[in-house]
């Protein structure tokens, strides 16, 4: 009853900040003229800008492959995207931040005795992810903070690479760890399973290659969500340099990471307050972000359809076929 007490108080958390960064946000700009400016979008652009989306997932779903196959993880790529796209439904829609992850770690422990690597795959995927954000966001603020000239937003960058090297600490050292699951020393089953997730994260020492890829992976994600905003700003007849968005977006990318709906309000905020720098009109600006988080809606629809598809009332059942690991 607590956990679903946390999660519905969350999802109001997100939902109201989402909803007031949206009303400030279209106080402020024309409706009207924003209104102009989405209807003679051209729509080629718009195509490039979602195939560029499609191409993201990928890249993210390739990197927890990567995780998944050097943890020896017996999973087909077919039940791997399939959880990766209902996991994207479950981003966007469940009331926890963290549902898809929750939605991937259930669908593949179904029928596996391997629960305690597959959390471990999905943690260290996460977590390449936020390295992810701070490495390419750092590296923007540095080389664009002429343009930026705000030394604050590195608040939000440093708050996130301390997390992210606080969970690494956490989980790469046994005596930290252990000391941390003293809490659990009542509940003896829940302390193994958590011991046990930390020396199969630990098999990850001998293939720190693989880790160096997923988050070069995660790197180059980051960079080509610059182009999904490019090619949008295309579409609304935006003439602007590249440069801009691969320093603007990836410090977008930051501000996202608030509890939100998918970054909705956020996003807005800070791409109006960021392109404002280079003239764009918050109205543009506003259209542009909107666009990348229809984007957003519209892969977390084809997960909720192969979730309806293939998931639902549990029809989806452990397949022999589907037994002899990745294809």
């Amino acid at each position: 009853m607590k956990d679903k007490i946390k999660d519905v108080f969350n999802f109001f958390v997100r939902v109201g900040l989402s909803g007031a960064l949206l009303y400030y946000i279209f106080s402020k700009i024309d409706i009207e003229k924003t209104k102009g400016v989405l209807l003679s979008a051209e729509l080629i652009y718009i195509f490039y800008a979602f195939l560029t989306f499609i191409v993201i997932n990928i890249i993210i779903l390739v990197r927890w492959r990567i995780y998944i196959k050097a943890l020896d993880i017996d999973a087909s790529n077919k039940d791997i995207t399939r959880y990766y796209l209902v996991g994207l439904f479950g981003n966007l829609f469940l009331p926890s931040a963290i549902g898809g992850d929750l939605i991937k770690i259930y669908g593949l422990c179904k029928g596996s005795n391997q629960k305690a690597r597959v959390v471990a795959s999905v943690l260290l995927d996460r977590l390449s992810g936020f390295a992810s954000i701070v490495i390419v966001a750092v590296t923007s603020f540095v080389v664009g903070y002429k343009y930026i000239q705000n030394a604050f937003l590195l608040v939000p960058i440093a708050i996130m690479a301390l997390c992210s090297f606080g969970i690494a600490a956490v989980l790469f050292n046994e005596k930290i760890y252990s000391f941390g699951c003293k809490v659990f020393n009542g509940f003896p089953k829940i302390k193994n399973n958590l011991m046990k997730l930390h020396y199969d994260i630990m098999l990850l020492n001998d293939k720190r290659i693989e880790g160096v890829k997923a988050v070069g992976l995660s790197c180059l994600s980051q960079v080509t969500f610059a182009f999904t905003f490019y090619f949008t700003a295309k579409a609304l007849h935006q003439d602007i340099s590249i440069i801009y968005f691969l320093i603007f977006i990836p410090l977008i990318c930051v501000a996202s990471s608030v509890p939100s709906i998918g970054g909705l309000g956020v996003r807005e905020a800070g791409t109006a307050f960021l392109f404002a720098k280079v003239g764009v009109e918050s109205g543009v600006s506003v259209s542009m972000s909107l666009i990348s988080f229809l984007f957003m809606v519209v892969v977390g629809l084809i997960g909720g359809a192969v979730y309806v598809i293939t998931l639902h009332s549990g029809r989806v059942q452990y397949c022999a076929s589907d037994a002899g690991g990745p294809q």
